[in-house]
This record gives C-alpha cells, sequence and structure tokens, in this order.
C-alpha cells in the first residue's frame, strides 16, 4: 500500500472538515491545522492546531523536511483575497499546492485547474473551462464550456456559470445564482445568493437579484 499523502490546512472551521472528508477519500491526511484566529477551536479531532505565521514556522522547522506536505487553504466565503495570500505564503515555506477533486465531481479532460483550488461534490466543469489557483468550486457549482475562472474564485453551492462567462480575481458567486453567456464578472464582484446575472458586471460591488442589480461597492 502506498504511502497516505499528508496536508497541512490553513483554517479551522466548517470547510475544514469538508476538505479533510475529500482528502481521506483521496487516500491522504492532514497532519496540520492553522489559523490566524487566537481563539479558534480545532475542526478535527486529534490534530495539532497551530496559530498564525509564528505557529505555522514553528511546526515547519520542526516536521522537518524528508517528507513531502501538501497545502490547502481552508477558507471559504468571499475571502479569495485571503486564500491567495496564504497559499503564496505557505508555498515560501515548502508546502506542495496541486488541486483537489472530489471523486463525485465531473471534470472534462480539455480542462485546467490552478493549485490550491478545490472542486467538490457533484461539481461540474464542462470543456476548455479554465479555473485559476486557490479557487473553490463548491458542492454542485456548475462551470460550462470554455468559462474563465480567476484565482481566488468562489463559486458557492450550485451556483452556475453558463458557457464562456469570464469571472476576474477573488469574485465570488453566490449559492444558487446563475450567470448567463458570454457574461463579465469584475474582480472582487460578489454577486448575491439566487441572483441572474444578464449583464456584465464591473470591479468590486455586490449585485443581487433577477435581473442582477448593483446594490453597492464592496
Amino acid at each position: 500500500m502506498s504511502e497516505r499523502a499528508r496536508y497541512a490546512l490553513w483554517g479551522s472551521s466548517g470547510h475544514a472538515k469538508v476538505l479533510a472528508d475529500l482528502i481521506a477519500l483521496r487516500n491522504g491526511v492532514v497532519v496540520a491545522l492553522f489559523d490566524n484566529d487566537p481563539e479558534a477551536v480545532g475542526a478535527l479531532p486529534g490534530v495539532p492546531l497551530h496559530f498564525g505565521s509564528a505557529g505555522f514556522n514553528a511546526w515547519n522547522s520542526a516536521h522537518g523536511s524528508s517528507s513531502a506536505v501538501h497545502g490547502l487553504v481552508a477558507i471559504g466565503g468571499a475571502r479569495g483575497r485571503d486564500r491567495l495570500d496564504i497559499q503564496r505564503f505557505l508555498v515560501d515555506h515548502g508546502l506542495l499546492f496541486a488541486p483537489i477533486v472530489h471523486p463525485h465531481a465531473s471534470v472534462c479532460a480539455s480542462t485546467s485547474i490552478g493549485p490550491g483550488s478545490q472542486v467538490l461534490a457533484h461539481a461540474l466543469i464542462a470543456a476548455d473551462a479554465r479555473i485559476g489557483a486557490a479557487t473553490i468550486v463548491n458542492h454542485g457549482a456548475q462551470v460550462d464550456h470554455e468559462c474563465i475562472v480567476g484565482d481566488g474564485v468562489h463559486l458557492a453551492p450550485r451556483a452556475t456559470l453558463c458557457g464562456l462567462v469570464h469571472v476576474e480575481d477573488g469574485a465570488m458567486i453566490g449559492a444558487g445564482a446563475v450567470v448567463l453567456p458570454r457574461v463579465w464578472i469584475g474582480a472582487d464582484t460578489i454577486v448575491g445568493a439566487g441572483s441572474v446575472v444578464t449583464r456584465d458586471l464591473p470591479p468590486g460591488v455586490v449585485a443581487m437579484g433577477n435581473p442582477a442589480q448593483i446594490a453597492r461597492r464592496v
């Protein structure tokens, strides 16, 4: 039997539990948790929790480099920029980042998925779609053909991108929202749950409704 891949997760809340289950399905094991919140409680029984960059550096020095450790950032919501920053920090300190895909997701062979991105159960990514780094394609989300999804994006559960949609870095598409074909979503924009986006949205706004209208700046 092959050695189980070891993972360290940054983030110790519900999303860490989701990733831990996915890692176990991929014959991996979580060996450490990290969080910036000194009051955080470990989400995974028996897995040690360390705090902040100082806690990470101490752990990283102690565990040694004899065995590779993979990293994932377990932070959901509209915090894509945080995911990217933390992922860069962990890469700089030697952790390995690759995309992780649930065995019950459907991913076309012609797609590309960036390092640290997470494709969860029953998600669908269609032909020639491109997914950036540190992006979450959550449970049941759908990315149709030739979509371009940037770095640090979060497609919440059952969000749908129709064909040829472009979502820029750091944006979030809320649960059950639909983005119609060829629409462009600007960087850091948040689309509210259940919304239907029929036209391009600029960077850094919150939009909601059917059809989606800009409600405010982020």
